[in-house]
């Protein structure tokens, strides 16, 4: 059976109907579905679902990894899984953490039939953690919940039955909300990093919030600590002294997400205000050496840090690509000051280990007739002086969002991962959305970003001018702006009429070939509802720039984001992870509409965020 998705819903026009049709689980091929094997985007389409589960073109198949609570593979402390949540804090040091988000696979050997995956773990489920939620909150909540974001790193190998995790390894490691980590590049030492515990301003406890990341050319993992706000807290009448800073930045007193600060000192603004100006930066960990000390990297800037997407300029310099996660916020680019020395065994990750402390970082603005400038953020420049409020470098890059502000760059429609072209070297960006867009008080439409209260995102690109990364000048255009065009007045378009649609676009990776894998976080509170009811679940699409054409290749289970996506060197396996499924639907709701992976209905398990290798079941290219 062939059914055109918008024909139907314009036939229908019931939401209810919708979930029939979809909650079905039936293999009902998009419109562009047909599968040429071997072909690029070769692959049956899979239509959009809200079906609890994962759906993949029936050439696939797909293969779960390394679930929330999974052991890491540490020598000598391998804890099982508590499916009543009874795993200490102790236990959580050392198994997955909850919401996996960015990934990578780091090969061990030639064939890449071993390798190292390092992903993300961004934010934690308060309410799955412990057994009791947080009716109550206490220290060993605290430190549970520290303990469950940061980053993995784990061994895995792939044989005849696909793919398993390695336990124990060598290799095997958690960075957690506790691990002690250097501060270098030029805030550090610097009076506002400095605090009651760590006066030299050179050292901190921990990553938390570890959404997108990047790869260094070097061979090194670079983590991005995003929504670090929340966890930082206070009494409320402490708000009153918040300065103008801590309001951009969101570390207000009485508006934390978490009660850190009730049980952990340094989570407590009133006494220790400095403490989240060592967050919001990227991370760089070595996954080869598991007793590395993580550096946070001051150079790249601070902001709710999305991406860190790295690639090598003409002249052998390091450039590297961020977003900042918010409404109204800015792109940015890193130029190092110094080239890349080739290689990544460990005397190259040693000799280039200072590119990222020494460079200049600059923040986008997109001029209308589809031209662009890299605007410097350089104490002394553009107005970025003592009279502005910045005192040296080092406020210019704490404060990168007032720096931005300054020099007039573009407040884009919440800019996150950032991927580049393999062969061209263009490069694209998602922007999720931005529902305030052209409120009372808020910016309006822009050439950038057209849309008012865009409501489904879309990916822009730009090409730097000569073909440079370091370059100061690019061109840009919308690679797609997301939406059901069906819809009137959606303002939505792709890049060519055979195109699936999707909505909210978050994850991106070029594979090898070119090939651009897309990935959307609409919120589960939405899923299902208009004006998203045709979009279904979240999904994973594959693009092909050259063509135009976008197919969907997966669908998820309810109220998951599908997030983290990276293709082994080979291309024909596909890892891809499921964060929070589950997600209630209703505002206030705290039931789970999902136990997947462990259980067929909800509630009958406990949700897990994880991992899946998908392949070709004859072993062909994946995307094809």
């Amino acid at each position: 059976m062939t059914l055109d998705r918008r024909s139907f819903l314009l036939q229908s026009g019931s939401a209810a109907a919708v979930v029939a049709l979809f909650g079905q689980g039936c293999a009902v091929p998009s419109p562009s579905s047909t599968a040429l094997p071997g072909s690029v985007l070769g692959f049956t389409g899979v239509p959009a679902s809200l079906r609890d589960g994962i759906v993949v073109p029936p050439e696939y198949e797909w293969q779960l990894l390394y679930p929330w609570g999974t052991p890491t593979g540490v020598t000598g402390r391998m804890p099982p899984f508590a499916p009543d949540a009874r795993n200490s804090a102790e236990d959580q040091a050392v198994q997955a953490g909850m919401h996996h988000d960015g990934m990578h696979f780091f090969a061990l050997d030639a064939s890449g039939d071993r390798g190292l995956l390092v992903m993300n773990h961004e934010y934690t489920d308060e309410q799955l953690l412990h057994t009791d939620g947080v009716k109550e909150w206490t220290a060993e909540k605290v430190r549970k919940s520290l303990h469950a974001m940061g980053v993995s790193v784990i061994e895995v190998r792939r044989s005849g039955q696909g793919w398993q995790q390695v336990q124990p390894s060598p290799f095997a490691r958690r960075v957690h909300g506790n691990t002690a980590m250097r501060i270098a590049g030029p805030a550090a030492g610097t009076p506002l990093m400095r605090t009651a515990a760590n006066p030299a301003g050179d050292a901190v406890f921990g990553t938390f919030a570890n959404c997108a990341m990047g790869v260094t050319p070097w061979g090194t993992y670079l983590t991005c600590e995003e929504n670090f706000h929340g966890y930082f807290g206070g009494p409320k009448e402490a708000a009153r002294n918040a300065t103008p800073a801590q309001r951009r930045y969101g570390t207000v007193a009485g508006s934390q997400w978490v009660e850190y600060w009730r049980f952990e000192e340094r989570f407590d603004l009133s006494r220790h205000p400095n403490e989240p100006h060592r967050f919001g930066w990227v991370v760089e960990i070595d996954p080869f050496d598991p007793t590395a000390t993580p550096v946070k990297r001051t150079a790249l800037g601070r902001k709710r840090q999305e991406s860190a997407t790295c690639t090598i300029a003409k002249d052998g310099r390091l450039v590297v690509y961020m977003g900042d996660d918010s409404r109204f916020e800015y792109i940015y680019k890193f130029v190092s000051r110094d080239k890349v020395r080739p290689g990544t065994d460990a005397a190259a990750r040693a000799a280039n280990r200072h590119l990222l402390d020494e460079g200049t970082l600059h923040a986008a603005r997109y001029d209308t007739g589809g031209r662009g400038k890299w605007l410097e953020l350089t104490h002394g420049r553009d107005g970025l002086d003592a009279a502005h409020g910045f005192a040296d470098q080092a406020e210019v890059l704490i404060h990168a969002r007032l720096a931005g502000d300054i020099v007039g760059a573009t407040k884009m429609d919440r800019p996150e991962w950032i991927a580049i072209h393999p062969q061209s070297g263009e490069v694209y960006v998602t922007l999720t959305n931005n529902s305030q867009r052209g409120d009372a008080g808020k910016p309006g439409p822009d050439a950038a970003n057209p849309r008012t209260n865009n409501l489904f995102g879309g990916i822009l690109r730009w090409r730097e001018d000569g073909g440079d990364a370091a370059s100061p000048g690019f061109s840009w255009d919308h690679f797609a702006l997301a939406g059901d065009p069906a819809q009137p007045g959606s303002g939505a378009r792709y890049p060519s009429g055979d195109a699936d649609m999707f909505g909210a676009p978050d994850g991106l990776h070029f594979d090898k070939g070119g090939l651009l894998w897309i990935q959307t976080d609409l919120s589960g509170q939405v899923l299902g509802k208009a004006p998203y009811t045709s979009l279904g679940n979240n999904q994973m699409l594959c693009a092909d720039p050259a063509s135009g054409r976008i197919k969907r290749f997966l669908t998820g289970p309810n109220g998951c984001e599908i997030t983290g996506c990276v293709v082994t060197p080979d291309r024909r396996t596909l890892f891809v992870n499921i964060q929070h499924p589950g997600e209630a639907r209703d505002d206030g709701d705290t039931k789970h509409n999902s136990a997947w992976p462990d259980g067929a209905e909800p509630g009958s398990a406990r949700p897990r965020s994880a991992t899946l290798a998908i392949r070709r079941r004859d072993g062909g290219i994946v995307g094809t």
